[in-house]
C-alpha cells in the first residue's frame, strides 16, 4: 500500500493514472482510493487506467484516516490486488500525522511551487520514502532551480531518493514505475517465502 501525499494541484491523479496503466501492462494488479473534500472526479479519472478506483469524500477533513480507507476497500477482492495506491487529500500538513498502514509514503513536489517546500514542511518529507518532482515540463518556464530543490530535500531528509517526472511528457514515469514494481515484487517474494 502506497500513500501519495502533496499539496493540491501537484498532479497526483494524472501521474498515478499513467503509472497505474504502466504497472498493469507489467502484470501488477493495482487499485486506488482517492481522498477529496468533494466530487468523485479523481476516482473517475484513475478508473480510466482500467484499474479499480474508489473515491473517499472527506467533507471538511483535510486528510484520510485508516478507518476511512478500510471502509472504502471493504468490497475489494484484496487477494487479487498487488498494490493499492492511496491518493491522499491535497495538503502538506494534516496527512503527516496519520498512519494509514501504508508500506510506502511518496511526496509529490511540483516545480510550480518553489524550491523551499521541503524546508517549510520538514515533518512531511521526513515521513516519506521517495520524493517525486512533478510537472518537470514546466520547470524552465517557472524558473524552478532543480539543484536548489534537491539540496533542500537532502537538507530536510538526507539520502531521500528523488525522481524527476512529468505526466505530460512522460519523463521519469518508467523510472518511478520500475521503483514501485521492484518493491511490490520484493514484498511478494518475502511473503511467499514466509507463507504470508
Amino acid at each position: 500500500m502506497v500513500n501519495v501525499v502533496s499539496s493540491p494541484g501537484a498532479g497526483k491523479t494524472e501521474l498515478l493514472g499513467q503509472v497505474m496503466e504502466r504497472l498493469r501492462d507489467r502484470g501488477v494488479e493495482v487499485a486506488a482510493v482517492v481522498g477529496d473534500l468533494a466530487t468523485e472526479n479523481d476516482a473517475e479519472r484513475l478508473g480510466r487506467s482500467g484499474a479499480l478506483a474508489k473515491q473517499i469524500l472527506t467533507g471538511t477533513m483535510c486528510h484520510l484516516e485508516a478507518d476511512m480507507v478500510e471502509a472504502a476497500i471493504a468490497d475489494f477482492d484484496l487477494a487479487s490486488i498487488d498494490l493499492l495506491f492511496i491518493e491522499n487529500v491535497g495538503n502538506l500538513v494534516c496527512p503527516q500525522s496519520w498512519d494509514l498502514g501504508e508500506d510506502l509514503r511518496i511526496l509529490l513536489f511540483p516545480t510550480t511551487e518553489g524550491e523551499d517546500k521541503p524546508l517549510k514542511y520538514p515533518t512531511l518529507i521526513n515521513t516519506c520514502d521517495l520524493v517525486l518532482f512533478s510537472k518537470m515540463d514546466l520547470a524552465e518556464a517557472v524558473g524552478f532551480d532543480m539543484e536548489l530543490a534537491r539540496r533542500n530535500c537532502e537538507t530536510s531528509r538526507p539520502g531521500i531518493p528523488m525522481v524527476e517526472t512529468s505526466a505530460r511528457s512522460g519523463e521519469g514515469l518508467d523510472d518511478f514505475t520500475s521503483w514501485i514494481e521492484a518493491r511490490v515484487r520484493g514484498k511478494a517474494a518475502v511473503a511467499g517465502a514466509t507463507g504470508g
